[in-house]
């Protein structure tokens, strides 16, 4: 029998990063109830060569090129199901952990058959005492999607609207029923849909604040930013603005898109005029390229009849 977690990790020329997000989780959570299962994205820097060297033990699944998020995680999620795992817990390699949230989030969702999935509080990295990503919601009126950021001191959980890639446990028999991560999404808010999708199953998905983690944040992203265009790659505003629209024609509620449209295109147009002032062009272009999109991918494209795959 397998242990009850595939703990899934999906590594993208950060070495280091995953490198401490496995040394973190082995020093604080009990390895009884794990597996971890490193995904590589194609990565060009000898990740798998230093990761298998220092991590011999590990499963790893070796993508010849960069998936995304969304594939990349579902190639694991895929090993999961079939090897008999009951959950699988998806956590991004800028994290770390002090304390055994693994068995913490497991026993959650072992009391609470009604939940898909749960996600702790998660701190930033070097500010341990703000939350960066904690109760997930969603504004039906202006569209947007927003995590809260207070601190809990609560030993309670709460129903949300959806929960962070960053770190989330799923049950497994969820997944079956919902479909993985939507790979067209590539990058950024494949969680927000999944939790949606699960949630229409007729799921409810966990916030735990009494369980914590910390995370920097956009290492990936800042990693491939050219200097000119700052600090973020241009190509992240392509995908928000994409996915974001994506997002709200399939699960924002119709009597509000008027107030939608207003609010998102007063938000997308002072963003446009910013990085035009700013001379960051590849920037304008892509947020251009991705509203474009958003607005015009006929449904059938985004959303094939096969989520597993």
């Amino acid at each position: 029998m397998p242990k009850p977690v595939a703990l899934i990790l999906l590594n993208w020329n950060t070495p280091v990063h995953t490198a401490n997000c496995i040394s973190s989780l082995k020093q604080y959570c009990d390895e009884h109830c794990f597996d971890i299962i490193l995904a590589d994205n194609g990565s060009t820097d000898d990740s798998i060569a230093i990761l298998k060297t220092k991590f011999p033990n590990l499963i790893y699944i070796e993508n010849k090129e960069n998936l995304g998020f969304a594939e990349g995680n579902n190639r694991g999620l895929v090993f999961s199901i079939e090897k008999g795992y009951t959950y699988s817990l998806i956590i991004n390699t800028d994290t770390e952990v002090d304390e055994d949230i693994v068995s913490k989030l497991v026993k959650h969702l072992n009391q609470h058959s009604k939940a898909a999935a749960v996600q702790p509080a998660i701190f930033w990295m070097h500010k341990r005492s703000i939350v960066w990503n904690g109760e997930g919601s969603f504004n039906k009126v202006l569209g947007v999607t927003s995590s809260g950021t207070k601190v809990s001191t609560q030993n309670t959980y709460k129903s949300v609207e959806w929960l962070t890639g960053c770190c989330m446990l799923i049950r497994n028999s969820a997944l079956i029923k919902s479909g993985l991560f939507n790979k067209k999404f590539f990058l950024y808010y494949e969680d927000v849909e999944l939790s949606f999708r699960m949630r229409s199953k007729g799921y409810e998905l966990h916030y735990l604040p009494s369980c914590k983690m910390y995370h920097e944040a956009g290492v990936s992203a800042k990693v491939a930013a050219p200097k000119q265009e700052g600090f973020l790659s241009p190509v992240i505003h392509y995908y928000i603005s994409r996915n974001h629209l994506w997002f709200l024609r399939r699960y924002g509620k119709p009597v509000f898109f008027p107030i939608n449209i207003l609010y998102n295109a007063s938000y997308y147009a002072a963003l446009w005029f910013y990085f035009k002032l700013r001379g960051r062009k590849e920037k304008a272009r892509f947020l251009v390229k991705g509203l474009k999109e958003g607005f015009f991918t006929p449904k059938n494209l985004i959303w094939p009849e096969d989520n597993l795959r």
